[in-house]
Formats: structure tokens, C-alpha cells, sequence
């Protein structure tokens, strides 16, 4: 379902998951509570929700669409690249960020990825939350709970490296990574790589790298 108040952007969202056969649009809606109804109607997979629209904004559209169905991908799609917004929509129950001003092909491999439970970030967000990140205070690094192959594939997390890209880097599979990936969420309870990075920069375990 794409969710957008505005006419020409979602006739530019349509054309580009028109290009990628693995998806089909099932509806379209023009504002949060439109895209709670047909949420309910249609059930789909994969929501790409504009952030500020009229009647209700897509963050809170996004509580109430995950609260009553939480299989539910919800990526959030924006101009804005405010980290402030996107960890607004991660809290709201968001699996992903994108902006509007990426080209198509990395929106195709970005969304794939969430559909598969990668939960990826594009590299662009990475680096805006490395910046972000890189002005918490130094602090005495708490006891991380993670393994040293796992801080490992922390830091690649924090590069914006996918899955693949960290196989290569550290020579183990992709299945592998996954695993990893999914021990490191569960250690810690958190849902996603953005929170998992924003954890560990809180907790003092890893400065960023460039």
C-alpha cells in the first residue's frame, strides 16, 4: 500500500515499484486514517507511509496499523532526513526509512531486504546517524553481552553494510550473518539495526568509523 497525501508523489512511488515485478500495489490511500481502513481491508504486506499528511500523520497511522496488525512492514517514506523523525518511526513500530530522493534501484534493494526480515538501513540514513551518534558524550564503556564476532558484525551494522556486503567483509555466509544478527536483536530485545546501533553508541561500546 503506498500512503501519501499528495497526488504526484504517489504516482512517483507507483512507477517505481511498478519496475520491480516481486511487488504488486494493492491500494493506495491519501492520509493516516484512509490507510488504517484499508490496512483492514486489504491486509498487505508492505506499507510505504509519507510522514506528515493531513487528518492523521503517518507516525501515528503507523502505531495504530502495527498495534492492530503487527505483521505488517512499514517503511516510512520522506524528503526530510531529520534523524529526530526517524527514530520517531521506529518507536512507532517502523521496520525502515527511506527518502524520497533516492535513486530507484536502491529502493528496490532496500525493500526487498525488509521483506525478507533483513531490516536494513540505506547508507545514506547510516551515515546521517553515525554523525548523529559521533556527538554523544565518551563514556566508560558498559559490559556488552555480545560475543567479539558479534561486535564485529555490529560495527559493519554500523557502516550500513548489508548482509551480504558483511559476509565478504568477514568471510562467513549470509545465513551466518543472519543468525548473528538475530542473536544480537534477542541479547538485547531490540527490534531492528537502527535501534541496535543507537544502543550501542549509548552503552559506550563502539565509537563510528568512516
Amino acid at each position: 500500500m503506498l500512503v501519501d497525501d499528495h497526488a504526484h508523489a504517489r504516482q512517483a512511488m507507483r512507477e517505481i515499484i511498478q519496475i520491480d515485478p516481486e511487488f504488486d500495489i494493492v491500494c493506495e490511500a491519501t492520509n493516516g486514517r484512509e490507510a488504517i481502513a484499508l490496512a483492514e481491508q486489504w491486509m498487505p504486506d508492505l506499507i510505504l507511509m509519507d510522514i506528515n499528511m493531513p487528518q492523521l500523520d503517518g507516525l501515528e497511522a503507523t502505531k495504530i496499523i502495527k498495534e492492530r496488525f503487527p505483521y505488517v512492514k512499514i517503511v516510512m517514506v520522506t524528503v526530510s532526513d531529520d534523524i529526530t523523525h526517524l527514530f520517531e518511526a521506529l518507536k512507532k513500530g517502523a521496520q525502515g526509512y527511506l527518502l524520497k530522493n533516492l535513486n530507484p534501484a536502491s529502493w528496490h534493494e532496500y525493500l526487498r531486504a525488509v521483506a525478507i526480515d533483513e531490516t536494513p538501513m540505506s547508507r545514506e540514513v547510516a551515515v546521517r546517524l553515525l554523525e548523529e551518534f559521533s556527538s554523544i558524550k565518551t563514556r566508560v564503556p558498559e559490559h556488552s553481552p555480545l560475543t567479539s564476532r558479534e561486535k564485529q558484525i555490529l560495527e559493519c551494522v554500523a557502516q550500513g553494510k548489508s548482509n551480504r556486503e558483511i559476509s565478504e567483509s568477514l568471510a562467513i555466509s549470509e545465513h551466518t550473518v543472519k543468525n548473528h544478527l538475530k542473536n544480537i536483536l534477542h541479547k538485547l530485545h531490540l527490534d531492528n539495526r537502527v535501534q541496535l546501533m543507537r544502543y550501542a553508541f549509548e552503552k559506550g561500546w563502539f565509537r563510528g568509523r568512516n
